[in-house]
């Protein structure tokens, strides 16, 4: 019974999935092994949609690990047992503000040092127990309490990973703080082992919860105690295999999304022992497993420090590629890692788009670069990128895109004014022309939006005004969230879920009550809403694409528009040449990183990540001559 419930829910979500997105790419496939457990590891950048998109684009029968607190929420909690989810409890769904403020001596403070923290007003004999965490300001994440001595005293144990917080903190200025109660796992490991010891297969999002940010949260680290646990108990090395979720527009309905599976990673068996000793040895060899693990996970995502970085490299790679070629999912997914700097020569453009110190932090390719001109790019990188910035600031002005530029190009009257060699009848017959194309637009994009009117739009406008409140509430509940759009397309699918079928419901009851139609009719009428609606979106969607042309044409109408859309082919040009130009200049320098056609992304990352240490070792080594 339980698997033809879960292929029951499965078809279902990929007919909400065609619904809500517009294109979904698979890339990597065979990369899943076809028997055997295996543990899927992702980004979280969409709540429930996640987990959704992987269930229905891999062959494999997955159990999710899913926040208890969803799993206790309607709709979604019925759902996930629908799907075999497995509920996690989480330390952050019952954290708690912790009374008065704590002082933190972050001074000299090294990896598994115990730091006394000094509270002011503080209770923390009845608020904090031995093995809860404390949070401090700016971090989501928790430093464990080894021992409270009394209301004001108590000690921390600086764990890997945590170090930076406790030296950002402004000592002896006296903070604010949480606390995150220990939360006992057993439960949730035991159900975990007996799916891998079955043959099943177990997804996990080891950031712990969904963000809108655009680079990878810290990393927790149960899946590695997962994987070592199964290691241990059945002795099988279960392959992990990273799962990149790439969206575009994620928030956005009818947005797009690409899925990519990577190659597996296993553990070295020779650390089992390790691993059985406990302690610092065990704390190691999970660190080294969650380092690979995050790795992996680059090799499969975009990653960079900030959505405007990620906008200009859609650019980038617009610009770079030849004008009217379709590319592959694999082919924009490779081209995307590299302008975002991961390898090949387009690791230059990450410098050319963001020379700002945050991407230290990030990018993998940005940290290699920067280690090569030792944090001083050429002149001509900063001045690329300002005309880049400056290019995409101007189609953001005119309200269209970089893909309509082109079309501006072929146009036989770029001004259509008289003043500039044209006859007042090419003008007429130009911008009658014009007003044609308009009116057709407009006909079309009307029609096409019929169905969607009575349909859809009622629920569309109810949805979005209930998934930005949960956004807005969600938000202010985080640590991590920038905007919170993270969770935007998943509680408007969950409104959407049950505002539909109910106003299938209204419109049949009305047809009922104010119609003479017969039964045979009527069930004719309820039987077609639904094929009503799903085509409504669809030609809604043609329509959406049509309204979108509209906008040069109409700004060919506006005399101040018309030169700067007209200026517009040139510098597109001027900009993907020298683009083109720079990358084949500084590319040779990076050896096989340019030459080579095919890359193993996870090397790469571990590569440039052991050449950031060295170079930190080596400036720290530089500081202490002097």
């Amino acid at each position: 019974m339980r698997p033809l419930l879960y292929y029951a829910s499965k078809i279902f979500f990929h007919s909400i999935l065609s619904i809500f997105f517009n294109d979904i790419q698979i890339v990597g496939l065979s990369n899943i092994p076809a028997y055997g457990p295996v543990i899927f590891t992702s980004n979280h950048a969409n709540q429930f949609m996640d987990g959704l998109m992987i269930l229905c684009t891999c062959q494999r029968t997955i159990s999710y690990l899913i926040a208890e607190k969803s799993w206790n929420r309607p709709i979604i909690g019925h759902l996930a047992w629908a799907l075999g989810a497995v509920p996690v409890k989480r330390a952050q769904d019952n954290v708690s503000k912790g009374t008065g403020k704590v002082m933190v001596n972050s001074e000299e403070v090294c990896e598994t040092d115990i730091i006394e923290v000094v509270g002011k007003g503080t209770k923390f004999t009845s608020e904090v127990k031995s093995g809860d965490k404390i949070r401090l300001p700016g971090t989501s994440l928790g430093i464990k309490v080894v021992s409270v001595d009394d209301d004001s005293t108590l000690s921390l144990k600086v764990e890997t990973g945590v170090i930076d917080v406790v030296k950002s903190q402004p000592f002896p200025e006296p903070v604010s703080f949480d606390v995150l109660p220990r939360v006992d796992q057993a439960n949730t490991y035991r159900s975990v082992l007996e799916k891998l010891s079955t043959g099943g297969t177990v997804g996990i999002f080891p950031e712990g919860g969904s963000h809108d940010r655009t680079d990878l949260l810290p990393l927790k680290v149960g899946v590695a105690i997962i994987a070592y646990s199964e290691l241990e108990k059945d002795g099988v090395n279960v392959p992990i295999v990273p799962v990149g979720l790439n969206y575009f527009r994620a928030h956005r309905f009818r947005g797009k999304a690409t899925v990519e599976f990577g190659s597996p990673t296993y553990i070295d068996p020779k650390t089992l022992d390790d691993y059985k000793r406990g302690g610092a040895g065990k704390r190691k060899v999970c660190n080294e497993l969650l380092g690979r693990i995050e790795h992996s996970m680059r090799s499969v995502i975009v990653s960079v420090p900030d959505y405007e970085t990620m906008q200009t490299i859609h650019a980038a790679r617009r610009l770079y590629r030849e004008d009217g070629v379709v590319q592959s999912a694999q082919d924009r997914q490779d081209m995307g890692r590299r302008f975002a700097g991961v390898s090949n020569a387009h690791l230059v453009f990450l410098l050319i788009v963001r020379l700002m110190a945050c991407c230290l932090h990030c990018s993998e390719g940005y940290k290699r670069m920067l280690l090569q001109t030792k944090g001083d790019p050429p002149k001509e990188w900063k001045v690329l990128q300002d005309r880049l910035l400056a290019y995409q600031k101007e189609l953001d002005g005119l309200g269209i895109r970089d893909y309509q530029v082109v079309g501006l190009d072929h146009e036989q009257y770029e001004l259509g004014s008289e003043t500039e060699g044209h006859t007042k009848v090419e003008t007429f017959l130009y911008r009658l022309n014009v007003f044609g194309h308009i009116v057709h637009l407009v006909l079309i994009s009307t029609l096409a939006c019929l169905p969607s009117l009575l349909l859809n739009l009622p629920v569309g406008l109810v949805a979005r005004k209930y998934a930005n409140y949960k956004r807005k509430k969600a938000l202010a509940a985080s640590k991590v969230k920038v905007l919170g759009y993270d969770v935007v397309l998943s509680e408007r699918v969950v409104c959407s879920i049950v505002l539909v079928p109910t106003l299938w419901v209204i419109y049949g009851l009305a047809l009922v009550v104010f119609t003479d139609f017969d039964w045979p009719t009527l069930a004719v009428c309820f039987t077609c809403f639904p094929l009503f609606s799903y085509w409504g979106v669809h030609a809604a969607e043609s329509g959406m694409v049509d309204v979108k042309d509209l906008r040069p044409y109409v700004m060919k109408m506006i005399p101040s528009a018309r030169k700067r859309l007209a200026a517009l082919p040139a510098t597109r040009k001027a900009l993907r040449d020298d683009l083109r130009a720079q990358i084949r200049k500084i590319g040779p320098s990076l050896g096989n990183l340019y030459f080579d056609k095919e890359l193993n992304w996870a090397e790469i990352t571990r590569e440039t990540s052991r050449m950031s240490v060295a170079a930190a070792e080596e400036k720290g080594d530089a500081k202490k001559e002097k």
